[in-house]
């Protein structure tokens, strides 16, 4: 196993680019570790380089999902239509709202949902969508533009994966009738080692959303400062995004066409080396559209294959176990034949821009070879 190039020896990790030193150093001197100024100029930075009017900052993609569920209005009563296929997480931000996950099916290639999906899904008690943008790959649900606005259904965008991505020509995020969600975690395509973001339709959303993710708190904290009181206008969360999270995300957006290309590079290697493998089947990201958050495969004998390349040292993954057949869900469990037969196939390879060509070819290498014992 020392053998093993230490870079595949994980499935994912952070790419530091060095000046996240300095940046955090920054922000622990100023002494202002909550929300502050660097948070501002955080959300100021993301939403032009998106081509947007505004991005509101919080603590973590869940928190992003729940409070822009809260927003758009869904609560106790309400079905939310999403795939099974992602990371519960997902599912619990909409749980915690009061209502209830309606679960749809996946395109096997993409392991996205699609408009056909989501059409046969909606019922009287639907209010929102959340599509998940699995890997990065924009999920496109303009041909239900119509029908969703005529029923008052909102679309809530998991794009956890997809920072960087593109929806047709424009960024995932500023396509106006929708709220995006991203995450900033460790492994995301630009972390702030945690943290989320949305991506509002109107200013009054904005102000919504600030609201909620500050406890219920009317005035900016800029504002409380100045007077001798507050006003608790509605239900909050402390969901605010810490200003030393917001300055690596600072360090990082500055470097970020960098790790873009190096994901785009590193997938189109597997890509080409997955090509002659039998049995083998690459999840489609759309890669000349996506910065692909992971690289995922289908092949038949998984749990097999996976063992064997773990007990190897490799770091592959299963990313996700469906939700419907989580105990925490089995509430709302519906059959979903193409999701089941895909979780029992699929692995992630390891994937992270600190990986070179040589990495990805000593993967594919035991991965052919784990393969032919499978043969023999």
């Amino acid at each position: 196993m020392s053998s093993v190039p230490l870079q595949v020896r994980v499935n994912a990790r952070p790419y530091l680019h060095g000046t996240e030193t300095e940046a955090l150093t920054e922000a622990l001197q100023a002494g202002q570790y909550g929300h502050s100024a660097i948070v501002d100029r955080f959300e100021q930075t993301v939403a032009a380089y998106l081509g947007v009017p505004d991005m509101v900052a919080v603590a973590s993609g869940t928190a992003a999902l729940q409070l822009a569920l809260t927003t758009a209005g869904v609560g106790p009563g309400h079905e939310v239509i999403v795939p099974s296929q992602t990371f519960c997480a997902t599912i619990h931000a909409i749980v915690a709202t009061g209502a209830h996950p309606r679960f749809v099916e996946i395109n096997p290639a993409t392991l996205c949902t699609d408009a056909a999906s989501v059409r046969d899904a909606l019922t009287p008690k639907t209010r929102a969508i959340v599509p998940v943008l699995y890997g990065g790959r924009a999920v496109d649900l303009s041909t239900l533009h119509d029908e969703l606005t005529r029923r008052h259904i909102t679309i809530v965008e998991d794009a956890a994966h997809a920072f960087g991505s593109h929806c047709k020509d424009t960024f995932v995020g500023a396509q106006p009738d929708i709220l995006t969600c991203f995450s900033f975690g460790p492994i995301k395509n630009l972390t702030c080692g945690t943290g989320g973001g949305i991506i509002p339709r109107t200013p009054p959303e904005a102000q919504e959303l600030r609201t909620l993710r500050a406890l219920g708190i009317a005035q900016s904290q800029t504002q409380r400062a100045a007077t001798t009181s507050y006003t608790v206008q509605e239900f909050g969360l402390r969901a605010t995004m810490s200003a030393l999270n917001a300055a690596i995300g600072l360090a990082q957006l500055q470097h970020f066409e960098k790790v873009a290309a190096k994901r785009q590079e590193l997938w189109r290697t597997y890509a080409d080396g997955l090509h002659a493998l039998d049995g083998v089947r690459l999840v489609d990201v759309d890669i000349d559209h996506t910065v692909p958050f992971n690289c995922v495969i289908h092949l038949t004998d998984r749990d097999r294959v996976f063992a064997a390349l773990r007990a190897s040292g490799l770091g592959v993954g299963v990313h996700y176990p469906p939700n419907h057949h989580q105990p925490a869900f089995k509430h709302w469990h519906r059959p979903l034949p193409v999701t089941e037969t895909s979780a029992r196939q699929l692995m992630s390879l390891p994937f992270h821009p600190s990986m070179n060509r040589d990495d990805v070819h000593y993967v594919l290498s035991a991965l052919t070879r784990s393969l032919a014992t499978e043969t023999r």
